[in-house]
């Protein structure tokens, strides 16, 4: 089972997106506090549809508490359209942590300093990046072709 990760995410039409994308290929969702919204906003409930009651869903306070929940630091990845390698030449494992930044900055320098592993996903030069719920689609999805997707 993958884990994603949405640091301080803002927007709850996303948040409830990528919960029913989580749902749908067999994901844990991890959210870290603080949100842009509540979580029993109507927006939310609305985007994750009926599904939200089945998502496996954890919440922390802030990064530092998310951290300690993380058994092996080495197979955490952080997103980040500064990053050098792209999400598509990496070898991802069951249990992996794929990390999201919030959608107006992305991860902080402090987050991004935390762990080794930061990728990318190639873009053309007309944008600074993609939508967050696109972005966790198709890094799952390549994750979930590698892994071998079996719910």
């Amino acid at each position: 089972m993958l884990n994603i990760v949405l640091v301080e995410p803002e927007i709850p039409n996303n948040t409830g997106n990528i919960g029913r994308l989580c749902v749908g290929t067999g994901c844990r969702l991890h959210l870290v506090h603080p949100f842009g919204f509540v979580i029993n906003d109507k927006n939310l409930k609305r985007s994750g549809l009926d599904y939200w009651v089945h998502l496996d869903v954890s919440e922390y306070a802030n990064v530092e508490e998310w951290v300690k929940s993380i058994p092996d630091p080495s197979r955490v990845f952080l997103m980040s359209s500064h990053a050098e390698k792209s999400y598509l030449d990496n070898t991802f494992q069951d249990g992996d942590w794929l990390v999201f930044g919030k959608e107006s900055v992305g991860l902080s320098k402090e987050v991004l300093d935390k762990f080794e592993h930061h990728l990318t996903i190639p873009m053309s030069k007309l944008i600074r990046s993609f939508n967050i719920a696109n972005s966790v689609a198709f890094v799952v999805g390549e994750a979930n072709r590698q892994i071998g997707l079996k719910i």
